[in-house]
């Protein structure tokens, strides 16, 4: 993303590695744009803290809070020495008047941000293993470019580690769920893609799985 925000230095922040930026529940009126270092996100769910996601510089978070008004909905935690730009929505609405070019790709990033917050949190409720890695797929088809559609098979370009990290998942935990998924015939797995051999499949499983639990 390039956007020019040196008009916006004043507004910077810095986290030390480890360091909460701000705790799940908690209320908020703010939102950062990473310029520099990774942030986590994380979600309890049931008893268990998930990871949702692990953001980049030039990602945003916390932007929930001003577009709802409403209390946090995950923890952030600073994984690396974290600069960002922190927002209220005071110097927001600044940032959205004054600048129509910015505001315009802001308001995009928004609703990306959004789409992709409320899908991985449909993963993260999915009651087992397997459902949670098919979801993945699932939305890797709805949002990953240059899929050949043609078929029922689908090659995704992706790793163990990145279905492990959308499904809030250790690594050996997904692998051994893919590697069941294997044994029956409906993936095959590659250092750098994975070939789910039944789109509709995965669908199936998925949708039977949120009907039980709706």
């Amino acid at each position: 993303m390039a956007i020019d925000l040196s008009a916006f230095s004043r507004f910077t922040r810095t986290f030390q590695a480890g360091e909460m930026i701000f705790s799940e529940f908690e209320p908020g009126d703010t939102f950062y744009l990473i310029q520099s270092g990774r942030v986590e996100l994380v979600k309890i769910i049931g008893d268990i803290e998930r990871t949702l996601d692990i953001l980049q510089p030039s990602e945003m978070f916390g932007e929930m809070a001003i577009l709802e008004n409403s209390p946090r909905s995950a923890t952030a935690i600073a994984l690396d020495r974290v600069r960002v730009l922190e927002f209220n929505a005071q110097n927001f609405e600044i940032l959205m008047l004054g600048n129509p070019q910015i505001a315009l790709k802001l308001l995009k990033m928004f609703a990306k941000r959004i789409y992709d917050s409320k899908r991985r949190f449909m993963i993260l409720t999915l009651p087992d293993p397997q459902s949670k890695i098919a979801d993945v797929f699932l939305m890797l088809e709805e949002t990953q470019a240059g899929i050949d559609k043609t078929a029922e098979s689908r090659e995704f370009r992706t790793t163990v580690a990145d279905v492990a990290h959308w499904a809030g998942m250790s690594v050996s935990e997904t692998r051994d769920t893919l590697n069941h998924f294997v044994t029956q015939h409906r993936v095959e797995i590659f250092p750098d893609h994975i070939i789910v051999k039944n789109i509709n499949d995965f669908s199936r499983f998925v949708n039977s799985r949120r009907n039980k639990i709706s």
